[in-house]
């Protein structure tokens, strides 16, 4: 008889379902059939938008609710839930969900899917779609007192805006004590605040010391991304903005994101050179953004700037000269095109080589510092591990992708999932750490640096070998692109801080009628309270900086 302990049942992954096998399994509700690029479409009834995608989690695997999309139509508003499988990301599905013209109200799908109701309360806030059973519609990127919806098509952009005193009075009323004669405090944390990363507001309560509720006020920055883009065209236009989502180093990340929904739109083929360039230039981003969340860590948990922040700063700014050689940029790149790349490595190509060479030598030291001066620090341990905690489920359950997701022991990254540009060619590991908490996430993105080296030297030893006549940096791509109309695509790549997917609807013309950003930060920051409540105002900050967020691109 053996002594080890049996292993834990673990459901056996869903086989993967035609459209027709799904259709079948959805029955009555489905009332139409598109046929999106990445993904076969269901048009359902706006009252059978929980029954739908309860079947497609529960019976089909589909648990990962990537993103929710709104948009208007002359005759009709529609949402569309974009859902894949964790287990395998290939498989996907479109739930497309119309809504009355004049009467724009859908079935919420927060009960199946607790990362719709951020997403939703987006749709409501820039759309105008109406979410019945929704826990709590009201804006989220505006002020409630905001007149309009700024994406639908009726919205009068030179309507003055009163923001009424109300809308920033203190929410306690004058007798703070509650009914139950419990101590309680509202505490406001930023959005002016180092801790917060940036214009980011927690409104906090607390119940002695510690928090019993915490809301993510955002909305700070007004990006306009989305809006910007669809008056953009294709080709050319575009490509600069995808930099200032996540502005702080994921620049590179955040143009493969357009550019893998753009070529597969057109039906783009990257030459191979261009790929093994573009994966080189995109982990040397994932490096930068891993050492600048690793350095402000550590700052919002033991307040350590010296030492640890400028030690991170310093590598950081390695992998940045490097970047700045390939593209001519440090932050806002604009190195990727459609098709390809900009332009080639920079010569002479052997200096750029050795000098890729000497950072990546160098890391391993750079990397046991770091495991010396922060791990291993008795102090950040007793300040992160088991505070956060953020278990698998409920990860999924928020649509959190990326470090975050993988410090919960979920193995999902899209890089090896669901490959694109050189990723299956090469030879790199998915990092999981199986701890929850605010340790795992740190340990997570100083392991994926290490994994990122790799696949550097890699890139590297390709390109030294690559035949000059082979280095063909971009395909043939027309001067105008016009997709045929009503073209609908979602693409995702993995970005530093998660998966970050692009929407994309064509009408026939060289502009998107429809663009959308799936901001990883966006559904990450979604988790905060699940981390934070019942914890204490330093664990919530270390959680908080745990997440590793950029307003920039939550805002979008």
């Amino acid at each position: 008889m053996s002594l080890e302990e049996p292993e834990p049942d673990v459901p056996a992954p869903v086989a993967e379902q035609s459209p027709d096998e799904l259709a079948e399994l959805l029955g009555d509700h489905v009332i139409g059939r598109e046929e999106h690029l990445n993904a076969p479409g269901y048009v359902i009834r706006p009252d059978a938008v929980q029954d739908v995608l309860s079947t497609l989690k529960e019976e089909a695997g589909y648990d990962h609710l990537s993103c929710v999309t709104a948009q208007e139509y002359e005759d009709r508003y529609e949402s569309i839930y974009h859902l894949k499988k964790f287990d395998d990301p290939t498989q996907e599905v479109s739930v497309v969900v119309p809504a009355d013209r004049e009467n724009p109200v859908s079935e919420s799908a927060e009960p199946v899917f607790r990362t719709a109701d951020w997403h939703e309360r987006e749709a409501y806030d820039l759309v105008g779609i109406d979410y019945d059973d929704h826990p709590d519609l009201r804006r989220i990127l505006l002020p409630e007192s905001w007149q309009g919806h700024p994406l639908s098509k009726d919205y009068d952009q030179d309507r003055p805006q009163i923001v009424p005193l109300r809308e920033n009075a203190n929410p306690l009323q004058e007798d703070h004590r509650g009914e139950d004669d419990t101590d309680t405090m509202f505490l406001n944390i930023g959005p002016h605040h180092p801790a917060t990363h940036g214009v980011l507001h927690l409104k906090t309560t607390l119940d002695g010391e510690q928090v019993a509720d915490v809301e993510s006020d955002i909305g700070y920055l007004h990006r306009c991304e989305e809006q910007i883009c669809q008056n953009g065209t294709y080709r050319h236009q575009i490509m600069p903005y995808p930099d200032r989502w996540d502005y702080i180093s994921a620049g590179l990340l955040n143009e493969w994101a357009y550019a893998r929904a753009a070529e597969d739109m057109a039906d783009i083929e990257v030459p191979e050179y261009a790929q093994v360039i573009r994966t080189m230039g995109a982990e040397l981003c994932r490096i930068a953004a891993h050492m600048l969340a690793v350095g402000t860590f550590a700052l919002d948990v033991y307040g350590d700037f010296t030492a640890i922040f400028m030690y991170a700063i310093r590598d950081r700014e390695k992998a940045q000269n490097i970047l700045e050689d390939l593209t001519g940029q440090r932050l806002m790149f604009n190195y990727f095109r459609l098709g390809g790349v900009v332009w080639d490595l920079p010569e002479p190509r052997e200096e750029f080589f050795e000098k890729t060479r000497d950072f990546l030598e160098d890391l391993p030291e750079a990397l046991e510092e770091y495991h010396d001066l922060i791990s291993g620090n008795e102090i950040l341990q007793m300040r992160t591990i088991d505070t956060g905690v953020l278990p698998p489920e409920v990860a999924k359950s928020y649509g959190a992708t990326g470090p975050v997701a993988r410090g919960s022991g979920v193995d999902y990254d899209l890089r090896r999932d669901d490959p694109y540009g050189y990723y299956d060619e090469l030879d790199w590991d998915v990092v999981t750490e199986d701890g929850c908490d605010n340790y795992s996430r740190l340990l997570v993105r100083l392991r994926e640096v290490e994994e990122s080296a790799k696949i550097i030297e890699q890139c590297i030893d390709l390109l030294e070998d690559w035949p000059e006549e082979d280095r063909t940096i971009q395909a043939n791509v027309p001067r105008t692109l016009k997709p045929d109309d009503d073209t609908e695509i979602y693409r995702a790549v993995e970005g530093a801080k998660g998966e970050l997917g692009i929407y994309m609807r064509s009408d026939g013309t060289d502009k998107p009628a429809r663009f959308k950003i799936r901001s990883p930060c966006f559904s990450n920051l979604q988790t905060l309270p699940e981390m934070a409540e019942g914890e204490y105002v330093p664990d919530l900050v270390a959680a908080l900086g745990s997440l590793d967020i950029v307003l920039g691109e939550v805002d979008r």
